[in-house]
């Protein structure tokens, strides 16, 4: 059964990789073995994928990875694990990652609340970061938003007592939810005070989609917590 299941996975995967560049096919597959993890049942061991006891961020849904690479560069005593189900953008950082020799990136293409449910530790994570997901703007679409009291009892247990959440989003209504969200869940305070917006912080790299937004007037809404659970 298991050897059928990998068969067919190959085969999906061959056929939809004709779209990539050769630089994102190159990330997918002759590289994935230096920064990929290929998940199963088993609960990931943060210190042997990383060899060595360094806080982990976990980013989810990271796009083409341009700013995922950049703080992984940028802070090299610090672990980054992405997850991301699009394949173009797992290819990219790959790709790049490897073009800079980064040693603390791993990544893994799947569903990010799989993995967290099945394949993360509690009290494992030190940092999550949500950049910019999925608005799902129309009302009927809601329920789809990742940001969910549900999401968040399971964010708290796996992230560490004190660990961070910071999520941005471009969306004011979008923003508000997750401010009421995470303000009505026990475990998560905000940073910067009662239903107060956090300024960029220096860590998060200014996207180049953000650049131009800015310049057209657009805002953009970071909003960081910590996890009180051992409060």
């Amino acid at each position: 059964m298991t050897e059928a299941k990998h068969h067919r996975k190959i085969q999906s995967f061959v056929k939809r990789s004709g779209r990539l560049s050769k630089g994102q096919s190159l990330g997918l597959n002759e590289l994935w073995s230096d920064f990929g993890i290929d998940v199963d049942s088993s609960t990931l061991d943060f210190e042997e994928i990383f060899s060595n006891q360094n806080d982990v961020t976990l980013e989810v849904g990271f796009g083409n990875g341009d700013s995922l690479l950049e703080m992984a560069i940028q802070e090299p005593n610090q672990n980054f694990l992405g997850i991301e189900v699009y394949e173009a953008g797992v290819g990219r950082l790959i790709n790049e990652a490897n073009k800079k020799n980064v040693g603390n990136l791993k990544v893994i293409k799947e569903d990010a609340v799989e993995v967290l449910e099945n394949n993360v530790a509690d009290d494992s994570i030190s940092n999550f970061q949500l950049f910019f997901p999925d608005p799902w703007h129309k009302k009927r679409h809601h329920k789809r938003r990742i940001v969910q009291m549900g999401f968040l009892d399971l964010l708290s247990k796996k992230l560490k007592s004190n660990g961070t959440a910071h999520i941005a989003t471009d969306w004011q209504d979008y923003a508000e939810h997750i401010m009421e969200t995470l303000e009505s869940h026990p475990h998560f305070k905000n940073l910067a005070g009662d239903h107060i917006y956090s300024e960029r912080p220096e860590y998060r790299p200014l996207t180049k989609f953000e650049n131009r937004g800015q310049k057209l007037g657009h805002g953009v809404w970071d909003i960081i917590f910590r996890n009180t659970k051992g409060d």
